[in-house]
């Protein structure tokens, strides 16, 4: 049968966003440390045996189940060099996994059904702290929270992080992880390390493990190349970070029309050295994070607690969830953007979870210590109750599911690239209103890092999330924006795509893009010649073996392929494959008016 036209009802649209936005975050904000935290991403059927692994979200990018024959939880670097040891001895291939998973991508899986899961879920332990030498030394599997914390206590500080605290020094040093900065060394985690000890397969002179101890005076090739190693040269066991005296933050957020943010984009980021954006384009508004260092003595013990990550009433984000799938089977592109506007007047009114004092918002600046301003995720401090609350994407519950886009466009193509935004927007200004209801797109600065596979130059980072199905055949509204968006990026401007985000087509022939990949690559041959801890993805992002595009009928509307035909899209709803509309060398699914859905 043929769908037809949902009745107008934009006022009850409003009414309804407004009532249940406002519900939302009363609770957000009253209830901060009462959730479920997190399901464990390894599963096993017996004990340790016949296992799987996803990711937070429960679903990899071609919805893959990945499987090894057991899993590993050492809790000292000696019982991880055992495991090594035996894993290699038997020419078993091995991944890492950590405790939350947060990585989109498959870096976690290994290949087949044989393989070997080693879990950093209890090397999570502080080795040394150095007040003095202002070093800090912490296993691989110690939260970015934990180190936060860790510092602060002998009155240190990380300069730039993620904003969520849920990732591991593992995890973000395997995936070039960083907050927004072009002060300093840049916004990379990986910049600010000084020493990696890593455990590798070794020779039978060796034990068939090694531990390898890296630093740049020592073993600068090495070390650049563990700085971002995708998890394929061993696991890492310890990392030594060079930290810096405690400082405070003063932090406005202010929301103006986009009119003049191309030039905004370029030069913000170098008079504001924690600056980023939230981008409506939609709404044709851009919020600036106003975003300095000030002395440690300046008067305020501001918090941030960013309300996404906070613990969220399962109830209300499944009926958030149930009105977006809606929305998308009736087209109703009007209830997403009435429903993107209140969610980003609310976010903004509420400063995105900024107090004064840890309790409520009095006005800004909002001044508070790195280590309560710089990331946050309290969903993920609570106790057991029932999944009655959770983070906002757990895959127990029916909440959040997405697709993120997430790339670094080179400083000096920025300005063309977000003309290219509003010239799409232009054309259909409602096209990217769901967008907006995942909170616009976030943009973070980066530098250029002496890591191997770190950002090769100044850039702006581009975090884009949207609307994912649950029926992978299954077409989004205004999908072939997005798709042209992606391809504009990656491929006109020859922007980097983060490692632990993006669909597959992100990381077509993406080695290429990197000057010093073949420099990796011989470290990677030295330290596992015989490919222990890679994998098929991690062989095809590394241009080794094989290629991410997965061809078959549907695959472009899940970004497995960049559609060449129209059964790569969904002819049978409506979609084909067309040339993009502002690029025209992109090939997007596009709604051809005239083709009548049929279910």
């Amino acid at each position: 049968m043929a769908f037809t036209s949902p009745p107008s009802y934009g006022s009850q649209n409003a009414k309804f966003w407004r009532t249940l936005t406002g519900l939302y975050y009363i609770f957000t904000l009253v209830h901060t440390a009462v959730s479920t935290p997190p399901d464990d991403p390894v599963k096993c059927v017996s004990g340790n045996m016949n296992c799987t692994v996803t990711n937070s979200y429960g679903a990899f990018p071609d919805r893959s189940t990945c499987r090894a024959a057991n899993v590993a939880y050492p809790k000292t670097e000696a019982e991880l060099v055992s495991v090594v040891a035996a894993a290699t001895q038997a020419g078993r291939k091995m991944r890492v996994t950590t405790r939350y998973s947060h990585s989109i991508t498959k870096l976690v899986c290994t290949d087949g059904t044989d393989g070997l899961f080693i879990s950093t879920k209890f090397l999570n332990h502080t080795v040394q702290a150095n007040a003095t030498a202002m070093t800090l030394t912490v296993e691989s599997g110690t939260t970015l929270r934990q180190l936060i914390a860790e510092a602060a206590k002998i009155g240190l500080a990380l300069p730039y992080a993620p904003y969520w605290w849920g990732l591991t020094v593992g995890g973000l040093m395997g995936t070039g992880a960083h907050g927004s900065s072009l002060w300093g060394k840049g916004s990379a985690v990986h910049d600010y390390v000084t020493e990696i000890r890593m455990v590798s397969p070794g020779s039978v002179n060796d034990g068939f493990a090694k531990i390898r101890v890296l630093s740049e005076i020592t073993t600068p090739n090495e070390f650049k190349a563990a700085k971002v190693s995708l998890g394929v040269l061993g696991v890492i066991s310890q990392v030594t970070f060079k930290l810096q005296p405690m400082f405070k933050r003063s932090l406005t957020y202010t929301m103006r029309n986009d009119w003049d943010f191309e030039d905004q984009a370029v030069t913000f980021g170098k008079k504001h050295e924690f600056a980023d954006f939230i981008w409506l384009p939609s709404q044709g508004k851009v919020v600036y994070r106003r975003d300095d260092r000030v002395p440690v003595n300046t008067s305020g013990n501001g918090l941030f607690d960013f309300l996404p990550f906070r613990s969220q009433l399962s109830a209300a984000i499944a009926i958030i969830r149930s009105s977006e799938e809606t929305q998308e089977t009736f087209r109703d592109v009007n209830g997403k953007c009435v429903g993107a506007t209140i969610i980003s007047s609310t976010l903004f009114a509420t400063s995105y979870g900024l107090t004064n004092n840890g309790i409520i918002f009095t006005g800004y600046p909002v001044v508070g210590s790195q280590d309560r301003m710089m990331s946050s995720g309290s969903c993920l401090d609570s106790l057991q109750d029932g999944l009655i609350t959770a983070c906002g994407w757990d895959s127990r519950i029916r909440g959040e599911f997405f697709h993120q886009t997430t790339f670094s466009v080179p400083l000096t193509q920025v300005k063309s690239f977000i003309s290219d935004i509003k010239s799409l927007v232009k054309i259909e200004p409602k096209s990217l209103c769901g967008l907006e209801l995942h909170y616009g797109i976030l943009m973070r600065y980066v530098t250029s890092s002496p890591a191997y596979l770190g950002k090769e130059t100044e850039a702006l980072d581009f975090d884009i999330t949207y609307y994912r199905s649950k029926d992978p055949l299954t077409p989004r509204l205004y999908e072939d924006f997005i798709e042209e968006i992606e391809q504009i990026a990656l491929f006109k401007y020859n922007a980097l795509p983060h490692w632990g985000k993006n669909r597959n087509l992100a990381f077509d022939g993406v080695i290429q893009k990197y000057n010093n990949a073949p420099a990796f690559l011989k470290v990677k041959e030295s330290y596992d010649p015989k490919g222990l801890f890679s994998s098929e993805w991690t062989d095809q992002i590394l241009g080794i073996k094989g290629s991410v595009t997965i061809i078959k009928d549907g695959c472009a509307l899940e970004g497995l392929c960049i559609c060449s035909k129209d059964v790569h899209c969904a002819p049978a709803k409506g979609y084909l494959c067309r040339p993009g509309k502002v690029y025209k060398e992109a090939r997007v699914c596009t709604r051809v008016d005239g083709i009548v859905s049929v279910i």
